[in-house]
């Protein structure tokens, strides 16, 4: 949700998905809903709260939809929420609402779409596999995922201006206030390129891990270093106590897929209504 270019800017329509089709324990998801709104509140620059979710802001990184948004993480009013949208992003070229709780987005979905937004399904997947034995990336700084970052969204947007492309590349700092322990994992290649990179944001004390931003560098594409930073997520996860670990993936992206074949099962949905 945090990073693909298809998850910040959908060009399609998608109906809000009912949690029902997941074999969910509520409390489990409760829990993943409880880190992404910690987690969004943490990374904000600031926050300003309406009846059933809050406004996460950050002026530093205007053009990221991902740093200025509503999140509806509780009851709240479909028909206000297209208006509390205007209000509240009034400064900014776009609009970008997600909403965590299945039935809650359904009834949103309706005013939303005559207001002109469009709308992608996110799916949060648990790891439900073991954990692997084998890692293999390591911890890396912000500077050196630079490069790699913005060639990245270059081909994901190649539509995109330099500033959303800075802005996509530079927010990836505010993600450090997010969590308790936020890590950047990278597998390099022989010549110790960086080859791919994920993040990894670490709460021990509520046990609940996330993986995130999971991309290979178009030119070490099936050379296997996705399933490396993978891997070594799930182990760093492990040995910090955290049993619970989610990422997210498009509903309707190969990726899901691939994730599956890794131990990942949905357990909810995140709906992610925009208007650019």
């Amino acid at each position: 949700m945090r990073g693909r270019a298809p998850a910040a800017y959908p060009d399609r329509m998608s109906t809000p998905s009912d949690p029902a089709a997941f074999a969910v324990d509520p409390a489990e998801l409760r829990r993943v809903h409880g880190f992404v709104s910690a987690f969004t509140r943490r990374q904000a620059a600031r926050t300003v709260d309406f009846p059933g979710g809050f406004a996460a802001l950050d002026d530093a990184y205007a053009l990221s939809h991902g740093n200025n948004h509503l999140l509806v993480d509780g009851p709240t009013d479909p028909e206000a929420l297209p208006g509390r949208a205007d209000e509240l992003l009034a400064h900014l070229p776009h609009r970008a609402v997600y909403v965590l709780d299945g039935p809650t987005a359904a009834a949103c979905a309706e005013p939303l779409a005559l207001a002109g937004y469009t709308c992608a399904t996110v799916l949060l997947m648990r790891h439900e596999g073991p954990v692997p034995e084998l890692g293999g990336a390591r911890e890396v700084d912000l500077p050196s995922l630079r490069g790699p970052v913005a060639d990245s969204w270059r081909r994901f947007l190649p539509e995109a201006g330099d500033e959303v492309v800075r802005d996509l590349v530079d927010r990836r700092a505010a993600r450090l206030r997010g969590a308790p322990d936020v890590r950047f994992l990278a597998s390099h290649d022989e010549w110790g390129e960086v080859a791919a990179w994920g993040d990894l944001y670490l709460d021990p004390a509520s046990g609940v891990a996330q993986i995130e931003d999971l991309v290979t560098a178009a030119s070490h594409l099936r050379q296997g270093h996705a399933g490396v930073v993978l891997d070594t997520a799930l182990r760093t996860a492990a040995g910090a106590g955290c049993a619970t670990v989610f990422l997210t993936a498009l509903a309707d992206d190969w990726p899901r897929h691939w994730y599956g074949r890794r131990g990942f099962v949905p357990v909810g949905t995140v709906h992610c209504f925009e208007r650019v």
